[in-house]
Parts: structure tokens; sequence; C-alpha cells
């Protein structure tokens, strides 16, 4: 995809153990990832370009990022299945519903639908 002025084209995440979390995206949301030395990788397969990279430091202050789910019931008991954690329960808003996560590396993300 060609990159546009003003439009998000990549999102980067920090992860402690890459090989955990490439598990967890790959199991969860069938994610891609293309390493790039043992200190990053990239992912795809997302709806937009992102990437972790290696750190030791804690993910104190991460974008939030909203996935889309038409199943929100089935995707939370799959990231639970995957070792996520929930961290704001199903909720409505309008337009639709979502809760939010938490990954195995701290980084927290939400999941909406409009169903």
């Amino acid at each position: 995809m060609e990159a546009s002025n003003n439009h998000v084209s990549y999102i980067e995440f920090k992860a402690v153990d890459l090989e955990e979390i490439k598990s967890f995206y790959e199991k969860t949301f069938q994610w891609k990832f293309k390493d790039y030395g043992p200190d990053y990788t990239s992912f795809s397969n997302s709806g937009i370009a992102g990437g972790f990279e290696r750190s030791e430091d804690k993910v104190v202050n991460g974008a939030l990022v909203v996935l889309y789910h038409s199943d929100l019931e089935s995707i939370k008991e799959t990231i639970l299945k995957n070792e996520g954690m929930i961290s704001k329960k199903i909720f409505s808003f309008p337009g639709g519903r979502r809760f939010h996560f938490i990954d195995p590396s701290g980084n927290e993300l939400a999941v909406w639908s409009d169903r």
C-alpha cells in the first residue's frame, strides 16, 4: 500500500521477548512476522504495517490500537487462551461494543465490533 500524507502507516510496539509476542499474535490474530535481526520483527496481515522492538524496559505508555472483530466473545476467549489479559470488560459505545486487553509484553490494545 502506498503511504499517504496524514494517514497512519505504521505502528511500533516494544516487547521484552520477541518470540513470545510473535507467538501470541500469530495464534490469536494470524499475523505474519519478518525478523530484522535479534532485536526487531515487523508484522503484516494485520490491516496496517507495524513492528515490535526488543526492549528490556517495561512498557509504560503505548498507543491504544483498536482492532476489529465481528465476534467479541470468541476473540476474547482466544486472547485469554493465548495468555493475554482482559484489562477492560466488554462495554457498549455509540456504534458498537469493545473491550481492552493486555498482551504478554504489557501493551494494551482494544477490540471493537459493530455487532
